[in-house]
C-alpha cells in the first residue's frame, strides 16, 4: 500500500530519468495526472498520456537534452506527516524563478507563477528544476 502517491510518482520519474528510460508508467489518479500535465506544459517531459486499461495508467515520456534529463531536481515539499501551505505572497521562488513549484489550490493544480498571478495560495506539492 502506498501512503504517499505523489512521492511515489516523483520517485518513479526521478529513477527512470537516472537510468535514461524513454517512458515511465504510473498508476492513474486525477491529482497525479494534473501534476504530470504541468510537467509537460513547462517542458520538463515530452508528453503525458492516459491509458484506460483495468485501473488506468499515466504514461510519461521523458525528455532529454544533450543526453541529460530535462529534470535536474524533483523534490517533494508537502508530505503526509508535514503538510506545507503557503499564501500567494509567500509561495517559493525556485532557483530565482528558473524552476517551478507545483501548488494545489482551491481552483486546481498549477505552478507557483500561475498561483501568484491569480493571487491564490495552497499546498506546495513539489519543486522542479
Amino acid at each position: 500500500m502506498i501512503t504517499d502517491p505523489i512521492s511515489d510518482m516523483l520517485t518513479r520519474i526521478r529513477n527512470a530519468a537516472m537510468v535514461r528510460k524513454e517512458e515511465v508508467r504510473i498508476p492513474y489518479s486525477n491529482l497525479k495526472f494534473a501534476v504530470a500535465k504541468i510537467l509537460a506544459a513547462e517542458g520538463y517531459v515530452n508528453s503525458v498520456d492516459k491509458i484506460q486499461e483495468n485501473h488506468g495508467e499515466i504514461v510519461v515520456k521523458l525528455k532529454y537534452e544533450h543526453g541529460e534529463s530535462a529534470i535536474r531536481s524533483l523534490k517533494r515539499i508537502s508530505k503526509p506527516g508535514r503538510r506545507s501551505y503557503s499564501g500567494y505572497r509567500s509561495l517559493p521562488r525556485v532557483l530565482s524563478d528558473h524552476g517551478i513549484a507545483i501548488v494545489s489550490t482551491s481552483q486546481g493544480v498549477m505552478t507557483n507563477k500561475e498561483a501568484r498571478k491569480r493571487k491564490l495560495g495552497g499546498e506546495v506539492l513539489c519543486e522542479v528544476f
